[in-house]
């Protein structure tokens, strides 16, 4: 079983929630940029933070596995975004874009040895550290339909 769970093709599919969940880059299909901000009641984020927080810790696992050490936050919630909502048009689909980069970023490191260590300090391997990003990205990903569902954008339109 560890070999299966080490396998490019288990990251490659997870990556984007083969089998699992809806695929973190088809979570956004159709949400118009003016309801990225919308946030339902007593719910903490909007779609429009919750993406910029996975671009913001995608970028942050994809800096271990180019061999750099970035710097972690002080605080966890210095990984959020202040603004709850982009403020036009060209922002949402630049943000859109960087994720989009970070998962293809993400599957070409899965094509590479898994058992490499990457993070030295804490002994962790590629493999490691894409499961780590593998998880993050699928939890908010239920996050953004849930929130979608609840402002009235969900299903997407290709459903």
């Amino acid at each position: 079983m560890r070999g299966m769970l080490m396998s490019s093709y288990f990251f490659e599919g997870g990556l984007h929630g083969e089998n699992a969940h809806v695929d973190p880059l088809e979570v956004f299909e159709g949400l118009r940029w003016e309801m990225s901000g919308g946030k339902p009641a007593n719910c903490p984020y909007s779609v429009w933070q919750i993406l910029n927080h996975m671009i913001f810790w995608q970028d942050f696992y994809l800096s271990y596995l180019k061999g750099r050490v970035p710097n972690h936050p002080e605080h966890d919630e210095d990984s959020w975004p202040d603004e709850t909502a982009p403020s036009n048009k060209t922002k949402w689909s630049d943000a859109l874009f960087l994720f989009s980069k970070g998962i293809k970023e993400a599957e070409n490191e899965a094509k590479k040895d898994l058992k490499e260590l990457k993070d030295v300090g804490l002994g962790r391997t590629r493999g490691d550290i894409l499961a780590t990003l593998m998880a993050h990205n699928s939890y908010h990903t239920g996050q953004i339909a849930l929130i979608r569902q609840l402002i009235g954008e969900w299903p997407p339109p290709s459903w």
